[in-house]
């Protein structure tokens, strides 16, 4: 469906320079833009590119003006782009109802308007909300709760007990509610300690595909309003994120472990368990955090320190080989010294 100018400016809360009555078909990178794409610049480089491409107009955040485009002006160029996707690539909507192939316990509730995919098992007290999708394969077990509007995307599986909310996504693969990782050593063997917790997701949080994040050996594993978690992630036992954090491909948090609000995980980073993080702390790329970190504090590297304290231990790193050398070059001066004076 097209869109004026005008019409995707009101969109976005920013101002048309130029004929705001072009219409606008699509959204494209400057090097990919067709005629009628809205393309988009932050940087003038960027613009001198979008400028130079087939697109219909630019969306910028900054004081860019062009003779030959119609331009949208906006705060934030970025912001912009992720509000107007929907509008270009809205979502393919699911047909209400229930797959043939599907197998519903009779206790179990599916409002009329959600979508039950082939293939899926509910068990004995499943609840699933308005408007909901069960794309196919997915297995909630017995007590499950799904909110309205939420997405289970190809053999996702939920675990007894889950509860998740609305407006959620979870990505192809990804299990919730699994059990968490907890033995005892006992009589010369690894006894298993039961986990009869849950998981309790939420809403608006996105899960990508093949996560894991383990039920609760007692009480819940919770996970905050609004985050998002990337494929690859575990996320153990007893552990609680907080609102709108970000946790990114391959980390993993153990067991017990408290997120504050607007935290950041980097991707392949391992946090241990019985830990605290602060409100808006960040742990950079491949870290390993052994230690509790405060309230917007940065930490990077393995074990997890300071990131500019880490970062001046590299520098000095990168250093050793030349401090060798020279080191190497004074023992022999002084040995040289040495055997003149003797």
């Amino acid at each position: 469906m097209p869109f004026t100018a005008a019409q995707i400016a009101e969109h976005v809360r920013g101002e048309v320079l130029g004929d705001a009555a072009v219409l606008i078909t699509g959204l494209a990178a400057a090097d990919q833009a067709q005629a009628g794409d809205l393309t988009f610049a932050e940087k003038e480089t960027y613009f001198a590119a979008a400028e130079q491409s087939a697109a219909a107009a630019i969306l910028v955040s900054g004081p860019f003006t062009s003779a030959t485009k119609v331009v949208i002006r906006v705060a934030n160029a970025r912001i912009a782009v992720a509000r107007l996707l929907p509008l270009f690539h809205p979502a393919e909507p699911a047909v209400a109802g229930i797959h043939p192939s599907a197998v519903v316990a009779a206790s179990a509730q599916v409002d009329p308007t959600a979508h039950v995919g082939p293939g899926c098992v509910l068990a004995e007290g499943v609840r699933v909300g308005a408007r909901s999708v069960l794309m196919g394969g997915n297995h909630l077990g017995r007590n499950a709760v799904v909110g309205e509007d939420t997405t289970l995307f190809p053999n996702v599986v939920l675990y007894s007990r889950t509860q998740i909310g609305n407006r959620v996504s979870i990505h192809a693969g990804t299990v919730i509610g699994s059990d968490g990782y907890g033995y005892v050593f006992d009589e010369g063997r690894h006894r298993k300690v039961l986990q009869v917790g849950n998981v309790v997701i939420h809403d608006d949080v996105e899960i990508g595909a093949n996560a894991a994040v383990d039920r609760a050996a007692l009480g819940s594993t919770v996970i905050g309003q609004g985050t998002k978690i990337d494929n690859l992630v575990h996320v153990a036992h007893n552990v609680a994120i907080g609102r709108h954090c970000l946790a990114m491909g391959q980390s993993g948090i153990a067991g017990s472990t408290r997120l504050g609000d607007y935290c950041v995980i980097a991707s392949q980073s391992g946090i241990a368990g019985h830990l605290k993080l602060g409100p808006q702390a960040t742990v950079g790329a491949q870290s390993g955090v052994m230690r509790d970190v405060g309230p917007g504090e940065t930490v990077l590297g393995s074990p997890a320190m300071p990131d500019k304290q880490t970062k001046r231990q590299w520098v000095a790193a990168m250093q050793l080989p030349d401090m060798l050398r020279r080191l190497r070059e004074l023992e022999k001066q002084v040995a040289e010294l040495a055997a003149k004076a003797g």
